[in-house]
């Protein structure tokens, strides 16, 4: 049975935030087109700046020469399993306002913004992703044809959970090791006097 590791938090967290990891072991299910659409989606109803939605997804599926290529850019811890997931989706963020085209200094914030509620979303249906920085940005950029404007900000391997066994060292461990996080003392500052 696959192996789900739910978050222990310390105050009422909401159950979608708790389940929701970043796996390694994923099965051959396919996502669906429906549930693939369902997670833009979601993503798309992110809050931005000027409402500006400066975010773009490009992906590709397993077993298609986009899906390849891009599995091609990820540098090797995570290649290795990372070739298993049922779609590669890269997460780029526009870099200017496309009413005026000065900078947008909140792009990757608000990508980020979107990239939460897609994570939660598959979440939710099920699917598990896990989103990766170790990769080569000129090649991924280049795969994809993108702009100067255009900056790759993250690659995310979605996916449905299979058996922590078939992952080699070091990330057999690292899936079944407990999840843990700063505790709020570390990131909360309270400035009430």
């Amino acid at each position: 049975m696959s192996h789900i590791k739910i978050a222990n938090t310390k105050h009422d967290v909401l159950d979608i935030i708790k389940n929701r990891w970043s796996p390694r072991s994923f099965s051959d299910k396919v996502i669906s087109e429906k549930d693939l659409h369902t997670i833009f989606e979601a993503a798309g109803w992110a809050a931005s700046a000027n409402n500006e939605q400066p975010w773009q997804y490009y992906y590709a599926s397993n077993g298609n020469e986009g899906f390849v290529q891009i599995a091609d850019s990820l540098f090797g811890g995570n290649k290795t399993w990372a070739e298993n997931a049922d779609v590669l989706v890269v997460a780029v963020a526009r870099k200017t306002y496309e009413a005026n085209q000065s900078e947008n200094v909140t792009a990757l914030h608000d990508l980020g913004m979107a990239n939460a509620h897609l994570l939660l979303q598959a979440s939710h249906l099920g699917i598990y992703s896990h989103m990766m920085g170790g990769f080569d940005h000129t090649k991924v950029s280049d795969v994809l044809s993108l702009t100067d404007n255009q900056e790759v900000v993250a690659i995310i391997a979605p996916g449905y959970l299979d058996e922590a066994d078939k992952l080699e060292e070091p990330f057999k461990t690292r899936e079944l090791t407990p999840r843990v996080r700063k505790p709020l003392s570390a990131f909360v500052f309270s400035k009430n006097k």
